[in-house]
């Protein structure tokens, strides 16, 4: 018995260092073609410093109301390219790269004290902070899927300094969210080695989220596959994106019918990364919101239905009540 014991201890030592071990052993190539951010960036857009992340903007028009762009995941702010002028000429405009995604810089594990920057309640305070730095008071916030999660939250958070949300198939529901459980795991040592590897397959399936998201993909220029992938010439994307995962977390007990600032909801009706039962939801929810749904439009009206779009943030602008 005691050599069966020995024997079963050395085994479980064995099988101990392989999975502790085993995971570093797996290689980990370099990105290739990656460049610095600054490279990268458009003759209009410029970065600013916020706490340390050099946030990269574009910013048109002048007075207010100001408008905060807030893009989904894996996007940045060309995501409103197509809605930025028309949006100018109703005040300023200003586009922004959310921390991990576009040119925005991507802070790696060690180079950060307290709480990830790349977790929602950080971002909301990181967008609060951006107005400061910009001289903003207050807001109007135009959220597109999960920038329309951290637009509510932000909302919720800093109620005075939000005058209005428009909500873009927001991602209060139906998207996955990693189980407390996991996200110890995803920050051990070897995960975080591994990581990298998982998410850089998005290099071939985001073009296929990408067609997913549109009423009718074939609309989709040579032009916008280019703005889709340019970030993903950054450096550390991908570690980024994996730090992502691993701050990924619900917006917790975040009550909508608490929420009352004025709100706009925009849908497509045929949104198949969000159901539009999901954006139905969020405006019966939220006491002080009312719901536009777009025909013929997918999971990015403001790409897709632009014109539909201005027409309902224009309307909905104009019965605001006056400050």
């Amino acid at each position: 018995m005691g050599r069966i014991r020995k024997a079963a201890w050395i085994g479980a030592g064995v099988v101990a260092a392989a999975a502790l071990a085993g995971p570093f052993l797996v290689p980990v190539p370099p990105l290739e073609g990656v460049s610095v951010a600054d490279s990268l960036a458009d003759p209009d857009g410029h970065f600013v410093d916020v706490d340390g992340i050099r946030v990269y903007i574009k910013q048109q028009g002048k007075g207010e109301p100001v408008f905060m762009l807030l893009h989904g995941f894996a996007a940045s702010g060309f995501s409103w390219r197509d809605v930025m002028s028309p949006l100018a000429e109703l005040g300023t405009v200003i586009a922004y790269d959310r921390p991990g995604f576009g040119l925005t810089s991507r802070p790696m594990p060690g180079e950060w004290r307290g709480a990830s920057p790349y977790g929602v309640r950080q971002q909301a305070k990181l967008l609060v902070r951006l107005m400061d730095t910009l001289g903003v008071e207050k807001a109007v916030l135009v959220g597109n899927s999960a920038g329309g999660a951290l637009a509510v939250l932000a909302a919720a958070m800093y109620p005075n300094r939000v005058q209005a949300l428009v909500l873009v198939a927001p991602a209060v529901y139906g998207m996955f969210r990693v189980p407390t459980p996991l996200r110890w795991l995803f920050t051990t040592p070897q995960m975080r080695h591994l990581g990298p590897l998982l998410v850089r397959p998005i290099e071939r399936s985001g073009l296929d989220f990408a067609r997913a998201a549109w009423h009718d993909p074939q609309q989709i220029a040579e032009h916008v596959w280019t703005g889709y992938t340019l970030p993903l010439q950054a450096e550390n994307w991908d570690r980024a994106l994996w730090e992502i995962t691993v701050a990924n977390q619900s917006l917790g007990k975040l009550h909508l019918n608490q929420v009352t600032t004025p709100t706009l909801v925009i849908t497509g009706d045929d949104d198949r990364i969000i159901r539009p039962e999901q954006s139905v939801r969020v405006a019966n929810e939220m006491p002080n919101a009312r719901l536009v749904m777009l025909p013929n439009c997918g999971h990015l009206p403001q790409e897709e239905c632009p014109a539909e779009f201005m027409r309902a943030v224009r309307h909905f602008l104009a019965e605001l009540p006056q400050a």
